[in-house]
């Protein structure tokens, strides 16, 4: 499992097949139940988790003890890189949505490891710049959006599927989630949805699924001129 993994994430897919062999004989390959964490804020580690199936969700808890979530991490994506770095302790939680095949990567196993291949140092870092530059755009969004602006854009970024014009999305979490990724309630998110539905910009179908009925019409939206 940990060659699989390791083969499969960007991070690490610059490697020759051997070099990647050698990395898989660090990782620590770890199965999680659904609802089974990962790690806790203020746990004494400092690791590299790369998801092999399943998804994990990563999140913080406010001082009134409500979740905020983060992102949503899939098979490719890994957490941990900034307790790697540092060598602290994380101040956030991961949890896994559903069953989950982890690699693992212990703090000293990734130094010798980046030490080793200069380039591991640097796409980590590539990609924990992307994140940086999507939280400030996040911020930006919470900061100078309503919640149906923001709704408006996420519903676009999801994948489609197209037919006659019309583009079928579905929701890849429950609601609740996604209005805290939205950072706004779980009632102001269904407001915003039906507000979209009231303008006959969207169909709101069964379960998780959506229809976007006039993808240019939605796209003004997200981007007001």
């Amino acid at each position: 499992m940990a060659e699989t993994c390791v083969s499969r994430v960007p991070v690490f897919s610059g490697l020759s097949a051997h070099d990647q062999e050698r990395v898989a004989g660090v990782a620590r390959p770890t199965q999680l139940q659904r609802g089974e964490a990962a790690y806790a804020a203020a746990d004494d580690v400092a690791q590299l988790i790369v998801v092999h199936t399943g998804r994990l969700k990563v999140f913080r808890v406010s001082a009134d003890g409500s979740e905020q979530l983060i992102r949503v991490l899939g098979p490719g994506d890994f957490t941990g890189e900034t307790s790697v770095f540092t060598g602290q302790r994380p101040d956030d939680y991961a949890t896994a949505l559903e069953d989950c095949r982890l690699c693992v990567f212990h703090h000293d196993d990734l130094e010798v490891l980046m030490i080793t291949h200069p380039g591991i140092g640097l796409r980590l870092l590539a990609t924990v710049s992307a994140r940086l530059a999507d939280t400030e755009h996040r911020l930006n969004a919470l900061t100078s959006r309503g919640v149906e602006s923001r709704l408006v854009d996420y519903l676009l970024g999801l994948p489609s599927t197209r037919r006659s014009g019309i583009a079928t999305v579905t929701l890849p979490l429950a609601k609740k989630d996604v209005a805290s990724l939205l950072d706004t309630t779980p009632e102001s998110f269904s407001r915003a949805l039906k507000s979209l539905a009231d303008q006959g910009l969207i169909e709101i179908g069964s379960g998780r699924a959506l229809s976007i009925r006039q993808p240019g019409r939605l796209q003004d939206l997200a981007d007001p001129a």
